[in-house]
């Protein structure tokens, strides 16, 4: 049976049985997303289940620091939220597939005395948070929001991703689409220079999480399945059609349908015009490499991955990610043939 494990801040998963020493098995290793982590932990231990003879070790490290290692050919494969773009697959210098492996949602997540989940938030509320226009949590436009809730006189602390990371592209990329003001003063990217003058910076998805949970008035944008892992309050964001919505399976699900065609180059399905969608939604990409470094793993890596974005997806809903779209897995199971045996 399946035990849930707490994802811990450079953690790793390693998974597999031990076997008689003349059957050691087949290691395979990969490095990056922590939006992955909790998604990998489980499709990894299901499929070392049924394939004993391999083991998976993965560094939850952050996109940046994945993408560094696969370049570097250290690990067998990286994960990034934000695939590689042309200066950093000419810097590696070998042919690169990359394949989405997991579609979540980053919640806006904060830590207030006596208010729960639910408070409202929009886009120029949000950006003027991570902007530094807004600093107080009592502020009269985060109280015109939301009528009826006693608001404190407390500053609000920003938490932001300290490490290169994807889930920042993500973040970056949505307040960019909705923030004039951000895209002129910050964009988007994995590393970015926040502005706000409270801001403070967490290694992970699970160090901004823990940091949020440690730290009253703080404000942070934490992946859906962290969330709902650690129990922790976030917002109703407003999306582009004006309804505020919660990160769920089903919000982000609709914030997919809107864009049923993606690729490593036309990718983002942040701020979508579904009624029903959730506005800062993702997709997560595998990196593989067309030739492995190590010949002797090829096969291996090949077939983990079909699993990861066919039957891996069974368990997806059940932690808080989207099972990839049919269309998707297809597209994903096409590429991945293209990786030499």
């Amino acid at each position: 049976m399946f035990r849930p494990i707490r994802f811990l801040a450079g953690s790793a998963i390693a998974l597999g049985f031990a076997l008689p020493a003349f059957a050691a098995p087949l290691a395979l290793t990969g490095a990056g997303s922590t939006f992955d982590y909790p998604l990998f932990s489980r499709i990894f231990y299901e499929y070392s289940q049924k394939n004993p003879s391999v083991t998976v070790n993965y560094q939850s490290i952050g996109s940046g620091g994945g993408i560094e290692q696969f370049s570097q050919k250290t690990v067998d494969f990286g994960a990034s939220d934000v695939p590689m773009n042309a200066k950093e697959l000419a810097r590696a210098g070998f042919p690169v597939i990359q394949v989405p492996v997991a579609l979540g949602g980053e919640g806006i997540a904060y830590h207030l005395p006596h208010i729960k989940k639910g408070l409202k938030i929009t886009p120029d509320v949000l950006a003027g948070i991570f902007l530094g226009t807004i600093t107080k949590w009592n502020d009269p436009a985060l109280a015109k929001l939301n009528p009826g809730v006693k608001l404190p006189k407390m500053p609000i602390t920003v938490v932001h991703r300290s490490d290169g990371s994807g889930t920042t592209y993500i973040f970056t990329d949505y307040l960019s689409a909705v923030s004039p003001q951000w895209l002129a003063k910050v964009g988007r990217g994995k590393s970015v220079s926040w502005p706000a003058a409270s801001s403070v910076g967490g290694k992970g998805n699970e160090g901004v999480a823990g940091l949020v949970q440690q730290t009253p008035g703080a404000i942070g944008y934490v992946e859906l399945a962290y969330l709902l892992s650690n129990d922790m309050s976030y917002a109703k964001l407003q999306n582009k059609a004006g309804q505020y919505v919660y990160p769920t399976l089903q919000t982000v699900a609709a914030a997919a349908a809107t864009k049923p065609e993606i690729s490593a180059t036309d990718f983002s399905i942040v701020n979508a015009a579904s009624p029903e969608s959730y506005p800062i939604s993702g997709y997560s990409w595998a990196l593989l490499p067309v030739t492995p470094a190590n010949a002797s793993h090829a096969a291996a890596l090949k077939t983990l991955f079909d699993w990861t974005v066919t039957k891996g997806q069974a368990d997806a809903a059940s932690i808080g990610y989207v099972p990839l779209p049919a269309n998707v897995q297809a597209t994903a199971v096409k590429d991945i043939a293209g990786m030499k045996e």
